[in-house]
């Protein structure tokens, strides 16, 4: 046979990959994650940072228990991530999963320094030129610091 077109093995014969019950992506959850930013639906600032922050702690609790499941799923097989076939997949998850909850306790940090604003008065007013912040830009963006002239620049 031609070496070129010889079919090279690097499993031993007889090798089957054992297949490990990994948690679905928290975005392909028919009741997931990306749902919670959504209820998001009071009119006052107060009310509306409430209900974000009441949110932002429903989907840190759901990562952590998503972390959890990950890494609880990882005990169970082979430690050696860089030699599994699966261990690349396990380590993104987790990685994934670590990315997500900490911009989750970035945003709760910035609900909860926007909640300090409104209850210094300062809530609504530009941290760059001090004019205030259109309700337009508050509605899309309650934690917003800036205006929108000076998130531009």
């Amino acid at each position: 046979m031609n070496p070129v077109h010889e079919k090279k093995t690097y499993w031993p014969q007889g090798y089957r990959a054992r297949h490990r019950k990994i948690p679905a992506h928290p975005s392909r959850k028919p009741d997931g994650l990306r749902s919670v930013a959504l209820r998001v639906t009071a009119t006052s600032p107060r009310d509306r940072l409430d209900e974000l922050r009441a949110a932002t702690l429903e989907r840190l609790a759901a990562l952590q228990g998503e972390h959890r499941a990950v890494v609880d799923a990882s005990r169970d097989s082979n430690a050696d991530d860089e030699h599994d076939p699966e261990g690349a997949t396990i380590a993104f998850e987790r990685a994934q999963v670590d990315a997500l909850a900490r911009d989750a306790v970035e945003r709760l940090a910035s609900v909860d320094a926007a909640l300090a604003r409104l209850d210094d008065g300062t809530y609504g007013t530009c941290t760059v030129c001090g004019q205030p912040i259109a309700a337009a830009r508050l509605e899309a963006r309650p934690t917003a610091t800036t205006c929108v002239g000076c998130a531009a620049r």
